[in-house]
């Protein structure tokens, strides 16, 4: 018995010692960044806006396009007049708003005032004042900065109320304000803005801004989420599937905006006053917006069981939609995955029918969670071609699984259709290839029909989407 417990001790040294080694070689082979290859861009779960493009191209119109996308859908009228809160302005702790206008003004209210129309304006600005705000501790500090270069402080306080001349909440001239923040400059011609103090979980307190606008026609004009140069039935498909994923978040403001949506990729892209007064092209955008209203405060929408979907839409995929389920683990029926072809068209897709990216050592080891990554393993894919799961082993022996979209997510690559091709790598899967070639129009059946047209253009890059 001491014997066979002294063969078993000189054993476990044996493997111990030979694991040490292994480890100790993983470690001298680290590799200082990953390289992956795939296509598309996007999450792809719902309807593809270069497939909505393709389709567009092909003839069908904007109810065919977004029937195709979603399954078993309707595209029907419902009130569409709500007000909405976009925020405008994450954790700011320093911006400024102006207006240019020749006779148009800003007048300032101290509160979140919302509709009223008896509130007593804590300043009015001249035109070209600025009204700049600086964030010190749990106070903001207003202050208006003259023409002349003269600065007038204000109160400090929590939360405020802008209105410009023009808007459904101050007649009077047309005034377009411009809001800076850094080096960046927005412009917005339509609603208001609130600014208020929001405490953030780590940061503390932050400025959050939002541009109160109307949904019918002041949100949905400023929406750059595609080109206004495509097809005008891809142009409808895309004002009707915004304007039914804002009707789908409508009420439920969240504390750490302030707000229903956020104006960039974690809901949908609105870039205010710069979309309508593209050149040439904006006009083209609006007219698509206002041809899917039907009344003045109604206008088409995707429905299921009778209710606004969560239109979720992206730029472009594999050849292959993402479901639902596949993404983010949730069953949605009218999410489902569609053949997409359009999207691996590189004349029409040049940027993202194929890509390469490079992802640092340590961007990939914060990901996984380890010290470092010495190889990725793709654990297959799901239907669509999509990655399922994605392991990382550490020099040291240890082995972290997270979902293919995580890794999507968190290392921010074009999507989840792809492979690693270097340099210490454990993958058998295929290049992301499409798996169905269906006729894509020939099973639509529009249950209702807006007036349509084809109006092209030159080729740019939708922008990033939800």
């Amino acid at each position: 018995m001491r014997n066979a417990r002294k063969l078993i001790s000189h054993l476990f040294l044996a493997i111990a010692f030979s694991l040490s080694g292994a480890f100790y070689s993983l470690a001298d082979s680290v590799p200082s960044s990953f390289t992956f290859q795939g296509a598309g861009y996007g999450h792809g779960v719902g309807m593809s806006q270069f497939g909505a493009r393709g389709l567009a191209l092909q003839g069908s119109n904007a109810i065919e396009i977004l029937q195709y996308f979603y399954k078993d859908v309707s595209v029907e009228e419902i009130k569409d007049d709500q007000n909405l809160r976009i925020n405008i302005g994450h954790l700011i702790s320093i911006f400024s708003l102006r207006t240019e206008s020749k006779a148009g003004y800003i007048q300032i209210f101290s509160g979140d005032i919302k509709d009223s129309t008896t509130s007593v304006p804590l300043r009015i600005l001249p035109t070209k004042a600025s009204l700049n705000f600086t964030l010190l501790g749990n106070s903001a500090i207003p202050s208006v900065t003259m023409s002349n270069g003269e600065v007038e402080p204000l109160a400090s306080g929590k939360s405020w109320t802008i209105r410009w001349t023009g808007t459904r909440y101050l007649p009077g001239p047309s005034a377009v304000v411009t809001f800076k923040n850094g080096v960046t400059s927005t412009k917005y011609r339509y609603g208001q803005i609130q600014v208020k103090l929001v405490k953030a979980s780590v940061l503390g307190y932050r400025i959050e801004i939002t541009n109160t606008v109307r949904l019918h026609d002041e949100y949905l004009w400023g929406i750059g989420e595609v080109p206004s140069s495509w097809p005008f039935a891809a142009l409808q498909a895309q004002a009707i599937a915004s304007r039914t994923y804002a009707l789908s978040k409508l009420g439920k403001i969240r504390k750490a905006c302030d707000c229903d949506l956020y104006n960039a990729t974690q809901d949908q892209a609105f870039i205010g006053y710069a979309k309508e007064s593209e050149p040439r092209y904006g006009k083209i955008w609006k007219s698509a917006v206002s041809s899917t209203s039907v009344e003045s405060d109604t206008g088409l929408a995707v429905l299921y069981n009778s209710r606004p979907i969560g239109t979720f839409f992206f730029s472009s995929s594999a050849g292959q939609t993402e479901s639902a389920k596949n993404a983010w683990g949730t069953d949605l029926p009218y999410l489902a995955s569609v053949a997409d072809p359009w999207s691996l068209d590189q004349s029409m897709n040049p940027r993202y029918f194929n890509w390469v990216r490079q992802i640092p050592q340590s961007v990939v080891a914060t990901i996984f969670g380890l010290n470092d990554v010495v190889f990725i393993e793709v654990l297959g894919l799901h239907d669509s071609a999509s990655q399922l799961k994605i392991a990382g082993t550490s020099s040291s022996g240890n082995r972290v699984v997270i979902t293919g979209e995580q890794f999507r997510s968190r290392t921010k690559l074009p999507s989840a259709w792809f492979k690693v091709v270097g340099p210490e790598i454990i993958d058998a899967s295929p290049s992301p290839t499409p798996t169905q070639s269906p006729s894509p129009t020939q099973s639509l059946t529009p249950s209702s029909s807006p007036s349509v047209g084809v109006q092209d253009g030159v080729e740019t890059s939708p922008s990033a989407s939800s």
